[in-house]
């Protein structure tokens, strides 16, 4: 494989590799939310935050974890021939199928960065007591739609790279 491609793969892999584990963590900041959610109900002060913040907490931890989820294989998968193929057989269809996830995210890519810029121009806020603006969240699933893409494309190449034969 061209030297390029191998460093892509690294770079991409590594990148999405360190952001999943630091997105790990955010469910620990979301139960801390829902803790003091119920610690407030609890004392009769709820907090009017508290339910959105843990949404867009879990948004976050989803779309920032997704590339990682992608590259180690561990999405769910259905398998009934999938395993009694050979490596390369299982590399000739997933890169046959990356098309398709490509496509995919190339559209939710482009959706989500035009709804982006529509929050950015006009202060999107949501309808609720707390009115958050809403561009922050946008632009992380903006931010994970585009590194799962690029993640879909170091997939390609490491498939490529399995029917050729070869290692990355």
């Amino acid at each position: 494989m061209p030297r390029w491609s191998v460093a892509y793969v690294r770079l991409i892999d590594g990148f999405n590799r360190k952001l999943g584990k630091v997105a790990m963590y955010l469910l620990y900041v979301m139960m801390a939310i829902m803790l003091f959610s119920s610690l407030t109900k609890i004392f009769e002060i709820p907090a009017l935050w508290t339910l959105e913040m843990a949404q867009f907490t879990l948004v976050a931890y989803y779309m920032l974890g997704a590339p990682w989820t992608l590259q180690g294989d561990t999405n769910v998968r259905m398998d009934l021939l999938y395993s009694r193929w050979s490596p390369k057989g299982q590399a000739w269809w997933d890169a046959f199928t990356v098309f398709a996830l490509m496509f995919y995210l190339g559209i939710m890519v482009y959706s989500a960065f035009d709804s982006t810029v529509y929050s950015f121009e006009y202060n999107e806020r949501n309808p609720t007591a707390w009115r958050p603006v809403l561009w922050p969240i946008k632009v992380i699933i903006t931010t994970g739609f585009a590194l799962l893409f690029l993640q879909a494309v170091a997939l390609l190449i490491r498939d490529v790279a399995t029917i050729r034969g070869e290692e990355i």
